[in-house]
């Protein structure tokens, strides 16, 4: 089964970034890079469907037989959990966008062209990137594929990734009423799952990874895909989500930084009281 993981890796990356690829051909159309961030979450559904294609090609006709039906039912009951958890995130995304302008983070990224070929600075800076991104951290994934026999950890495994797709879908639920209501424009958002954490959505995402992970050690040596998550969360943390909003948001948004004096930046827990 580690053979049929490790000759799916290239074909998983050549996935990845064809699905960048695409995502930069609707950006030209739409003149707005933040378009990507739509292709996002369905690329983690394209990569875990191609990885089990793979497979099934990959596999003999014996071994298939000898595995039975079962073992292939687990990694579809995995994929409606990555087609739930990813086209809902790609469908709020595509909605938040519409008739929005361009998203700051690739406003400053572009910056960096500095009068180079703007074209392929983005191929290279957002999209080849975000590409290599999506292969690293969808190795849990591609594990999972992959393989065909799961132990116990295969259920808490999903009970922790739906954890956090309700967590993730419930943030974003309430963050989108509370912007789209006139009585509460500029001001800050600190009601509902807001209330606990500044970021639930990022949490949730950070949880429903955890749990893909925990599936993959549900899987002979699929503990050493524990870079994947960490990377994600990584991102989620310190680098390209949660610093870079919160430097947004404490410009545009009245009351932020009372907010971030009682809040905790991630891990919810109940607001400080000063």
């Amino acid at each position: 089964m580690h053979e049929s993981f490790t000759q799916n890796l290239p074909f998983a990356l050549l996935t990845a970034l064809g699905w960048s690829l695409l995502a930069f051909l609707v950006g030209r159309l739409v003149h707005r890079h933040a378009t990507i961030d739509v292709f996002w979450g369905a690329r983690f559904l394209v990569v875990y469907v191609e990885s089990l294609l793979f497979e099934s090609h990959f596999a003999s006709p014996i071994r298939g037989r000898a595995l039975g039906a079962f073992s292939y039912a687990d990694r579809f009951v995995v994929l409606s959990f990555v087609v739930l958890w990813s086209l809902r995130l790609s469908i709020h995304l595509a909605r938040r966008q519409r008739g929005g302008p361009e998203d700051a983070r690739y406003v400053m990224i572009m910056k960096g062209a500095r009068g180079r070929n703007e074209t392929l600075y983005a191929l290279r800076m957002i999209y080849g990137l975000q590409g290599l991104l999506l292969w690293f951290i969808s190795m849990p994934l591609q594990w999972i594929g992959t393989h065909h026999r799961f132990d116990g950890l295969l259920i808490p495994g999903l009970v922790v990734v739906a954890i956090g797709f309700s967590f993730e879908a419930i943030g974003d639920e309430q963050l989108r009423r509370f912007l789209a209501d006139p009585a509460t424009r500029g001001t800050t958002m600190n009601r509902g799952l807001w209330r606990y954490t500044r970021h639930p959505n990022y949490f949730g995402d950070a949880v429903v990874w955890c749990g893909f992970y925990l599936v993959a050690c549900s899987a002979d040596w699929g503990v050493l895909t524990v870079l994947s998550p960490l990377a994600m969360l990584y991102l989620l943390t310190s680098l390209s989500g949660k610093p870079m909003l919160e430097r947004r948001l404490r410009k545009t948004r009245s009351g932020y930084d009372d907010y971030v004096a009682t809040t905790s930046s991630f891990l919810p827990r109940p607001p400080k009281r000063i």
